[in-house]
């Protein structure tokens, strides 16, 4: 016979379940979309069970469906039916991310299952922590992850579309302050983003979480001699834009470092596309004969045209700063090519340039020592081999997707009970 009270507890979680909102997923190819889904495989790999309830339309094809049910690397695919709203128009953004958070909070009502769990928010469509409200309120042993790849209305506000002290912005931010103070943990993509998420007064453990290159060499690659004729002739420097120029990134400090550097056998090209695309076509002059362009790269040519330069030019406007933070920083390190960048000091990639000494920031005031130094690289090419490993070394041991796919397995097992 016993003597005293006897204590049941509840056994502990062997698989934990965690479920991933973002708007694209698996097999989207848009690059978010394969960083959530890497992301999804990578927690299924370390024991986790994984739902991902994604759209089931594609993103840069709307017309493109898939079927809302699926298995897909260990993961349970639920995808979420949503009408053909376009994406691309600001009324079709604001009713797609509507569409989507009411469905989401009534998977919330409406799944079965009341234990611990994780649930992971990504940011698209636009205000998705939003969801956090509903889940925490109907789910309460929930705990919410928000990764956080652009900030909005912070967003909008860099764009001069909204008015920071304007109502409707001053009432949204007290909205998502309270959806933010729901969160366990709020996952950012640099020090400067992490600034702004601060001012949101949440309890929410921060951590930086980048995303990584969807190219990974093993080893710092030699450029392919008919990708770099294709993009540079015969320079001996070239540098690289590679990626999406929009609304958010900024071209005339790259114009006036090639015009500076003429004739020093610098070469700039501009590979991509983007809403700002035409403006920089249109502000290259037949005298700028050491500027050219050219398309964007399938993924199946994206190796050979990364590492077909030597450096790569990165560019973020000031007033962005900590709104984005542009990930072709990574796919440059992870090629094992250095970086310029265009933009603030206090941004997150201006501070690991100068921390890991991975190349150069570019502003007003290091303009003139900037345009020395490349013009001695490009007399003496030979001396980029030392920064070619140490940007590899530094994306290996900081940035890989493996390193940051341990990093979260390790801080969403911290939010579950213990």
């Amino acid at each position: 016979m016993t003597t005293g009270c006897c204590r049941f507890s509840e056994p502990s979680v062997v698989t934990p379940p965690v479920t991933i909102l973002y708007h694209y997923f698996h097999p989207d190819d848009v690059v978010s979309a394969r960083h959530l889904s890497d992301l999804a495989e990578g927690l299924a790999a370390r024991g986790w069970e994984v739902t991902a309830m994604p759209c089931q339309r594609g993103c840069r094809d709307e017309s493109r469906t898939y079927t809302l049910r699926e298995t897909w690397q260990g993961v349970d695919i639920r995808r979420v039916w949503r009408p053909r709203f376009p994406q691309a128009s600001n009324l079709g953004r604001l009713a797609n991310a509507g569409w989507m958070l009411s469905a989401w909070a009534w998977r919330a009502f409406n799944s079965p299952r009341r234990g611990p769990e994780v649930l992971v928010v990504g940011t698209d469509p636009i205000l998705s922590v939003l969801v956090a409200l509903p889940w925490r309120f109907l789910r309460t042993r929930s705990r919410v992850a928000h990764w956080c790849f652009d900030l909005y209305p912070e967003a909008a506000i860099a764009d001069g579309m909204l008015s920071e002290r304007s109502l409707p912005v001053r009432t949204l931010k007290s909205i998502l302050g309270w959806a933010y103070r729901r969160c366990g943990l709020l996952a950012d993509l640099g020090s400067c983003m992490a600034a702004r998420l601060a001012a949101y007064n949440s309890s929410a453990r921060a951590v930086t979480l980048t995303p990584w290159a969807l190219i990974e060499p093993k080893e710092p690659v030699e450029p392919d001699p008919e990708a770099r004729a294709n993009l540079f002739g015969n320079a001996p420097l070239g540098l690289l834009y590679s990626g999406t120029f929009g609304r958010a990134h900024s071209y005339t400090e790259f114009l006036e470092l090639a015009r500076a550097l003429r004739g020093s056998g610098v070469h700039f090209c501009f590979a991509g596309r983007g809403n700002r695309t035409d403006e920089l076509k249109g502000a290259v002059t037949s005298e700028d004969t050491n500027v050219s362009f050219a398309g964007f790269a399938p993924e199946a040519e994206l190796e050979k045209r990364l590492t077909a330069c030597d450096l790569h030019l990165v560019s973020l406007r000031p007033e962005w700063t900590g709104t984005v933070v542009p990930s072709k920083f990574f796919g440059a390190l992870a090629a094992g090519r250095g970086v310029l960048f265009a933009g603030s000091p206090d941004s997150a990639i201006a501070r690991w340039v100068i921390e890991h000494r991975v190349g150069w920031v570019l502003t007003p005031e290091t303009a003139a020592t900037v345009t020395e130094e490349l013009r001695n690289l490009s007399a003496h090419p030979d001396r980029l081999c030392d920064l070619r490993d140490r940007c590899h070394a530094t994306y290996q041991q900081h940035f890989s997707k493996a390193h940051q796919l341990d990093l979260w397995n390790e801080e969403l097992r911290r939010l579950l009970p213990s």
